[in-house]
């Protein structure tokens, strides 16, 4: 192979793999177990697919976790952000369900029914509920770069990940493979800071359940 074809070859990789390690190191030294985390005033849940049943099995790892945080005392409410549109499965109404079935107190469930992605999870949670203190609740293969938009966003934000390795194998390497492309978009809005698709003024509702 020619020098000027190496050098290309090495210049793509490095462009690869930049998003990713942006997400890593921004988020280094704030990804944890529930035990290894600060105490932080809410839990942010993250939304993911639900099934005719219920949660799949990636969302029910998220909601037993942020179930443990609440019930240990790490946080005293929790917010859970997905896009909860009939076409999504109603993702917010089923996560503030499970989590009331797992012992989190209905009048400590706050629900963000837009956040269709986690930029805009981010960016609500400051903008519209007022967070400036959070613990990031999703996958471990989601969690560096959710932390790292979190922070972005304006919050002192920490995670807690589901290795979901075991429950799901198929989906935990599809997932750790799609984040390379995700990492980039996620670079990108840190940096240009987009408004969320659906903006609205400052609610009260979090600040009533921590009260």
């Amino acid at each position: 192979m020619r020098p000027g074809i190496w050098t290309s070859a090495a210049a793509v990789g490095a462009a690869a793999l930049t998003p990713t390690a942006w997400a890593r190191m921004a988020s280094a030294g704030r990804r944890g177990r529930p035990g290894a985390v600060p105490i932080r005033p809410v839990a942010i849940v993250l939304g993911a697919a639900v099934w005719p049943s219920g949660p799949s099995p990636l969302l029910e790892g998220r909601l037993e976790l942020a179930a443990t945080l609440f019930r240990d005392g790490t946080v005293r409410a929790v917010l859970v952000s997905g896009d909860n549109s009939a076409d999504a499965g109603n993702e917010t109404d089923t996560m503030v369900a499970a989590l009331a079935e797992r012992g989190v107190s209905k009048d400590r469930i706050v629900a963000d029914p837009h956040g269709y992605r986690t930029w805009d999870s981010a960016v609500r949670a400051r903008a519209t509920f007022g967070v400036d203190r959070a613990i990031v609740v999703t996958q471990n293969f989601h969690l560096p770069r959710s932390v790292a938009l979190f922070r972005a966003a304006g919050i002192d934000a920490y995670g807690v990940g589901d290795p979901s390795f075991r429950r799901r194998p198929r989906s935990t390497a599809v997932g750790y493979l799609r984040e390379a492309g995700a990492n980039a978009r996620a670079m990108g809005d840190s940096v240009l800071q987009p408004a969320p698709a659906a903006s609205e003024p400052l609610r009260t509702d979090l600040r009533d359940a921590l009260s």
